[in-house]
Protein backbone atom coordinates (compact mmCIF):
# COMPACT_ATOMS: atom_id res chain seq x y z
CA UNK A 1 0.00 0.00 0.00
CA UNK A 2 2.86 2.33 0.83
CA UNK A 3 3.94 1.97 -2.77
CA UNK A 4 1.09 2.08 -3.48
CA UNK A 5 -9.94 11.17 -6.27
CA UNK A 6 -21.25 20.43 -8.62
CA UNK A 7 -22.30 22.87 -9.81
CA UNK A 8 -23.58 21.70 -13.18
CA UNK A 9 -23.95 25.19 -14.35
CA UNK A 10 -25.30 28.54 -13.26
CA UNK A 11 -28.78 29.69 -14.19
CA UNK A 12 -30.02 33.21 -14.92
CA UNK A 13 -33.17 34.68 -13.36
CA UNK A 14 -35.31 36.80 -15.68
CA UNK A 15 -36.80 39.91 -14.05
CA UNK A 16 -39.97 41.49 -15.50
CA UNK A 17 -40.19 45.22 -14.79
CA UNK A 18 -43.61 46.82 -15.06
CA UNK A 19 -43.69 50.57 -15.64
CA UNK A 20 -46.24 52.84 -14.01
CA UNK A 21 -49.23 54.15 -15.91
CA UNK A 22 -50.82 57.55 -16.34
CA UNK A 23 -47.61 59.19 -17.54
CA UNK A 24 -45.21 58.97 -20.41
CA UNK A 25 -42.81 56.09 -20.05
CA UNK A 26 -39.14 56.92 -19.97
CA UNK A 27 -36.71 54.90 -22.04
CA UNK A 28 -35.53 51.86 -20.07
CA UNK A 29 -31.97 51.90 -18.80
CA UNK A 30 -29.42 49.94 -20.83
CA UNK A 31 -29.13 46.28 -19.89
CA UNK A 32 -26.51 45.28 -17.35
CA UNK A 33 -23.30 43.90 -18.82
CA UNK A 34 -23.52 40.19 -19.49
CA UNK A 35 -19.98 39.47 -18.40
CA UNK A 36 -21.06 38.09 -15.04
CA UNK A 37 -23.40 35.60 -16.72
CA UNK A 38 -20.59 34.40 -18.98
CA UNK A 39 -18.03 34.04 -16.24
CA UNK A 40 -16.69 30.57 -15.54
CA UNK A 41 -17.16 28.69 -12.26
CA UNK A 42 -15.89 30.37 -9.12
CA UNK A 43 -12.45 29.37 -7.92
CA UNK A 44 -12.58 25.97 -6.27
CA UNK A 45 -16.17 25.29 -7.28
CA UNK A 46 -16.79 21.68 -8.28
CA UNK A 47 -16.56 21.10 -12.03
CA UNK A 48 -17.57 18.07 -14.05
CA UNK A 49 -15.98 16.45 -17.10
CA UNK A 50 -17.32 13.26 -18.65
CA UNK A 51 -14.90 10.38 -19.18
CA UNK A 52 -15.17 8.17 -22.30
CA UNK A 53 -16.99 5.47 -20.31
CA UNK A 54 -19.59 7.97 -19.08
CA UNK A 55 -18.21 8.57 -15.58
CA UNK A 56 -18.77 12.15 -14.40
CA UNK A 57 -15.34 13.19 -13.10
CA UNK A 58 -15.34 15.93 -10.47
CA UNK A 59 -12.39 18.30 -10.29
CA UNK A 60 -11.54 21.72 -8.86
CA UNK A 61 -9.43 24.56 -10.24
CA UNK A 62 -7.69 27.21 -8.12
CA UNK A 63 -5.39 30.15 -8.82
CA UNK A 64 -3.72 30.93 -12.10
CA UNK A 65 -0.33 30.83 -13.72
CA UNK A 66 1.97 28.22 -15.22
CA UNK A 67 2.74 25.47 -14.76
CA UNK A 68 -0.50 23.82 -13.76
CA UNK A 69 -0.06 21.53 -10.74
CA UNK A 70 -2.38 18.54 -10.77
CA UNK A 71 -2.80 16.81 -7.40
CA UNK A 72 -3.90 13.15 -7.57
CA UNK A 73 -5.00 11.47 -4.35
CA UNK A 74 -4.22 7.96 -3.17
CA UNK A 75 -6.18 4.79 -2.53
CA UNK A 76 -9.54 5.28 -0.78
CA UNK A 77 -8.85 9.01 -0.36
CA UNK A 78 -10.08 12.08 -2.26
CA UNK A 79 -8.96 15.55 -3.34
CA UNK A 80 -9.48 16.92 0.18
CA UNK A 81 -6.25 15.18 1.21
CA UNK A 82 -4.40 18.03 -0.55
CA UNK A 83 -6.05 20.73 1.56
CA UNK A 84 -2.73 21.84 3.06
CA UNK A 85 -1.24 22.37 -0.41
CA UNK A 86 -3.99 24.17 -2.34
CA UNK A 87 -3.91 27.53 -0.46
CA UNK A 88 -0.11 27.69 -0.72
CA UNK A 89 0.45 26.72 -4.35
CA UNK A 90 -2.54 28.51 -5.87
CA UNK A 91 -0.77 31.78 -5.06
CA UNK A 92 1.72 31.16 -7.87
CA UNK A 93 0.32 28.38 -10.04
CA UNK A 94 -2.89 27.01 -11.43
CA UNK A 95 -3.84 24.14 -9.13
CA UNK A 96 -6.15 21.30 -10.14
CA UNK A 97 -7.40 18.57 -7.81
CA UNK A 98 -9.22 15.54 -9.19
CA UNK A 99 -11.49 12.98 -7.54
CA UNK A 100 -10.87 9.63 -9.22
CA UNK A 101 -13.87 7.49 -10.11
CA UNK A 102 -15.57 6.07 -7.02
CA UNK A 103 -13.83 8.59 -4.75
CA UNK A 104 -14.98 11.93 -3.38
CA UNK A 105 -17.52 13.58 -5.65
CA UNK A 106 -16.88 11.43 -8.74
CA UNK A 107 -19.28 8.76 -9.96
CA UNK A 108 -18.71 5.16 -9.02
CA UNK A 109 -20.65 3.74 -12.00
CA UNK A 110 -17.72 1.81 -13.41
CA UNK A 111 -17.03 -1.91 -13.50
CA UNK A 112 -13.29 -1.97 -14.30
CA UNK A 113 -11.15 -0.33 -11.61
CA UNK A 114 -7.84 -0.16 -13.46
CA UNK A 115 -4.95 2.26 -13.16
CA UNK A 116 -5.42 3.07 -16.84
CA UNK A 117 -9.03 4.11 -16.24
CA UNK A 118 -8.00 6.27 -13.30
CA UNK A 119 -5.38 7.88 -15.53
CA UNK A 120 -8.13 8.63 -18.01
CA UNK A 121 -10.11 10.36 -15.22
CA UNK A 122 -7.21 12.78 -14.77
CA UNK A 123 -6.79 13.31 -18.51
CA UNK A 124 -10.54 13.90 -18.83
CA UNK A 125 -10.49 16.65 -16.21
CA UNK A 126 -7.46 18.27 -17.85
CA UNK A 127 -9.13 18.29 -21.25
CA UNK A 128 -11.06 21.30 -19.95
CA UNK A 129 -7.99 23.05 -18.48
CA UNK A 130 -6.13 25.17 -21.08
CA UNK A 131 -2.55 24.54 -20.00
CA UNK A 132 0.40 23.12 -21.94
CA UNK A 133 2.67 23.00 -18.89
CA UNK A 134 1.46 20.36 -16.46
CA UNK A 135 3.18 18.80 -13.46
CA UNK A 136 1.42 15.73 -12.08
CA UNK A 137 1.71 15.17 -8.32
CA UNK A 138 0.50 11.72 -7.29
CA UNK A 139 0.23 10.29 -3.78
CA UNK A 140 0.47 6.51 -3.30
CA UNK A 141 -1.90 4.97 -5.88
CA UNK A 142 -1.86 8.42 -7.46
CA UNK A 143 1.74 7.82 -8.60
CA UNK A 144 0.91 5.04 -11.10
CA UNK A 145 -2.23 7.00 -12.02
CA UNK A 146 0.00 9.99 -12.86
CA UNK A 147 2.07 7.76 -15.16
CA UNK A 148 -1.05 6.62 -16.99
CA UNK A 149 -2.34 10.19 -17.22
CA UNK A 150 1.01 11.35 -18.62
CA UNK A 151 0.79 8.71 -21.36
CA UNK A 152 -2.51 10.25 -22.44
CA UNK A 153 -1.51 13.91 -22.01
CA UNK A 154 1.72 13.65 -23.99
CA UNK A 155 3.79 16.79 -24.46
CA UNK A 156 1.64 18.80 -22.08
CA UNK A 157 3.42 17.15 -19.11
CA UNK A 158 6.67 18.66 -17.77
CA UNK A 159 7.23 15.96 -15.17
CA UNK A 160 5.81 13.72 -12.45
CA UNK A 161 6.35 14.08 -8.71
CA UNK A 162 5.43 11.00 -6.74
CA UNK A 163 4.59 11.13 -3.05
CA UNK A 164 5.13 7.89 -1.13
CA UNK A 165 5.09 5.91 -4.36
CA UNK A 166 7.39 4.49 -7.07
CA UNK A 167 9.40 2.51 -4.48
CA UNK A 168 8.58 -0.75 -6.25
CA UNK A 169 9.90 0.41 -9.62
CA UNK A 170 12.42 -2.19 -10.81
CA UNK A 171 11.36 -4.79 -8.25
CA UNK A 172 9.60 -8.05 -9.19
CA UNK A 173 5.83 -7.64 -9.18
CA UNK A 174 3.89 -9.86 -6.74
CA UNK A 175 2.13 -12.81 -8.31
CA UNK A 176 -1.60 -13.39 -8.13
CA UNK A 177 -1.35 -15.73 -5.16
CA UNK A 178 0.59 -13.12 -3.17
CA UNK A 179 -1.93 -10.40 -4.04
CA UNK A 180 -4.83 -12.68 -3.15
CA UNK A 181 -3.26 -13.33 0.25
CA UNK A 182 -2.78 -9.60 0.88
CA UNK A 183 -6.41 -8.86 -0.01
CA UNK A 184 -7.95 -11.72 1.95
CA UNK A 185 -8.36 -9.79 5.21
CA UNK A 186 -9.77 -6.73 3.40
CA UNK A 187 -12.37 -8.92 1.70
CA UNK A 188 -13.35 -10.53 5.02
CA UNK A 189 -13.67 -7.28 7.02
CA UNK A 190 -12.95 -4.22 4.93
CA UNK A 191 -13.71 -1.60 7.58
CA UNK A 192 -11.81 -3.28 10.40
CA UNK A 193 -8.81 -4.27 8.29
CA UNK A 194 -8.50 -0.85 6.67
CA UNK A 195 -8.52 0.94 10.04
CA UNK A 196 -5.99 -1.51 11.42
CA UNK A 197 -3.73 -1.28 8.39
CA UNK A 198 -3.74 2.53 8.25
CA UNK A 199 -3.15 3.17 11.95
CA UNK A 200 -0.55 0.43 12.43
CA UNK A 201 1.42 0.66 9.19
CA UNK A 202 0.98 4.07 7.56
CA UNK A 203 1.82 6.34 10.50
CA UNK A 204 4.91 6.34 12.74
CA UNK A 205 4.53 5.55 16.47
CA UNK A 206 4.84 9.23 17.41
CA UNK A 207 2.23 10.39 14.88
CA UNK A 208 -0.68 12.65 15.67
CA UNK A 209 -3.16 9.95 16.69
CA UNK A 210 -6.18 12.13 16.03
CA UNK A 211 -5.06 12.58 12.41
CA UNK A 212 -4.18 8.89 12.05
CA UNK A 213 -7.56 7.78 13.38
CA UNK A 214 -9.43 10.28 11.20
CA UNK A 215 -7.63 9.13 8.05
CA UNK A 216 -8.24 5.49 8.96
CA UNK A 217 -11.92 6.15 9.61
CA UNK A 218 -12.39 8.05 6.35
CA UNK A 219 -10.61 5.44 4.23
CA UNK A 220 -12.54 2.59 5.82
CA UNK A 221 -15.80 4.09 4.54
CA UNK A 222 -14.80 3.63 0.90
CA UNK A 223 -17.13 1.19 -0.87
CA UNK A 224 -15.38 -2.21 -0.95
CA UNK A 225 -16.57 -2.83 -4.52
CA UNK A 226 -14.33 0.09 -5.52
CA UNK A 227 -11.57 -0.11 -2.92
CA UNK A 228 -10.65 -3.80 -3.16
CA UNK A 229 -10.27 -4.02 -6.97
CA UNK A 230 -8.46 -0.66 -6.91
CA UNK A 231 -6.01 -2.01 -4.35
CA UNK A 232 -5.51 -5.10 -6.49
CA UNK A 233 -4.88 -2.87 -9.52
CA UNK A 234 -2.09 -0.91 -7.83
CA UNK A 235 -0.49 -4.01 -6.32
CA UNK A 236 -0.42 -5.70 -9.74
CA UNK A 237 0.62 -2.61 -11.70
CA UNK A 238 3.65 -3.25 -13.90
CA UNK A 239 5.70 -0.08 -14.38
CA UNK A 240 7.92 -1.56 -17.08
CA UNK A 241 5.89 -0.96 -20.23
CA UNK A 242 4.35 2.42 -19.32
CA UNK A 243 7.68 3.93 -18.25
CA UNK A 244 9.23 3.02 -21.59
CA UNK A 245 6.72 5.35 -23.22
CA UNK A 246 7.63 8.36 -21.08
CA UNK A 247 10.63 10.64 -21.33
CA UNK A 248 9.59 13.25 -18.75
CA UNK A 249 11.48 13.51 -15.43
CA UNK A 250 10.04 11.42 -12.60
CA UNK A 251 11.03 12.11 -8.98
CA UNK A 252 9.59 11.42 -5.54
CA UNK A 253 9.09 12.87 -2.09
CA UNK A 254 8.96 10.13 0.55
CA UNK A 255 8.97 9.61 4.29
CA UNK A 256 11.50 7.50 6.18
CA UNK A 257 8.78 5.12 7.35
CA UNK A 258 9.41 1.50 6.43
CA UNK A 259 12.04 0.26 3.99
CA UNK A 260 14.46 2.88 2.63
CA UNK A 261 13.94 3.92 -0.98
CA UNK A 262 16.19 1.84 -3.22
CA UNK A 263 17.29 4.59 -5.57
CA UNK A 264 19.99 2.43 -7.17
CA UNK A 265 17.42 -0.14 -8.26
CA UNK A 266 14.94 2.48 -9.44
CA UNK A 267 17.61 4.29 -11.48
CA UNK A 268 18.13 1.16 -13.54
CA UNK A 269 14.67 1.94 -14.94
CA UNK A 270 14.61 5.73 -14.42
CA UNK A 271 18.23 6.95 -14.71
CA UNK A 272 17.44 10.49 -13.51
CA UNK A 273 15.21 9.48 -10.60
CA UNK A 274 15.85 10.82 -7.12
CA UNK A 275 13.86 10.85 -3.90
CA UNK A 276 13.69 13.61 -1.31
CA UNK A 277 13.22 12.08 2.14
CA UNK A 278 11.28 13.84 4.90
CA UNK A 279 12.08 12.30 8.27
CA UNK A 280 9.79 11.60 11.21
CA UNK A 281 6.56 11.36 9.23
CA UNK A 282 4.53 8.62 7.59
CA UNK A 283 2.57 7.84 4.47
CA UNK A 284 0.50 11.04 4.64
CA UNK A 285 3.44 13.41 4.98
CA UNK A 286 1.67 16.19 3.05
CA UNK A 287 -0.83 16.32 5.92
CA UNK A 288 1.46 15.38 8.80
CA UNK A 289 4.11 18.06 8.13
CA UNK A 290 2.81 20.36 5.39
CA UNK A 291 5.46 23.03 5.91
CA UNK A 292 8.37 20.70 5.16
CA UNK A 293 6.45 18.87 2.47
CA UNK A 294 5.43 22.07 0.69
CA UNK A 295 9.02 23.35 0.73
CA UNK A 296 10.24 20.08 -0.79
CA UNK A 297 7.50 20.15 -3.39
CA UNK A 298 8.36 23.71 -4.41
CA UNK A 299 12.01 22.69 -4.84
CA UNK A 300 11.01 19.84 -7.16
CA UNK A 301 8.64 22.08 -9.12
CA UNK A 302 11.41 24.59 -9.75
CA UNK A 303 13.77 21.80 -10.81
CA UNK A 304 11.24 20.50 -13.34
CA UNK A 305 10.67 24.00 -14.68
CA UNK A 306 14.40 24.47 -15.06
CA UNK A 307 14.78 21.14 -16.84
CA UNK A 308 11.96 22.03 -19.24
CA UNK A 309 13.59 25.35 -20.06
CA UNK A 310 17.07 23.95 -20.64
Amino acid sequence: MRNTLLARGAFAIAVLVLSGCGKKEEAPPPPAPAAANNAGPAEGAPRIAIAPDGVHVQYHVYGKGEPTLVFIHGWSCDSNYWREQVPVFKQHYTVVTVDLAGHGGTDGNRSEWTIGNFGQDVATALSAVPSDQIILVGHSLGGPVAIEAARKLGKRVLGIIGVETFNSVGAPAPNKAQVDALLKDFEADFIGQTRKFVTEHLFPPNANRELANKVAYDMSLSPPRVAIPSLRAVLEYDFTGPLKELSVPIVAIDSDLGEPVNEARIRKVLPKFHATIITGVGHFLMMEDPARFNAALETEIQALRGAAGS
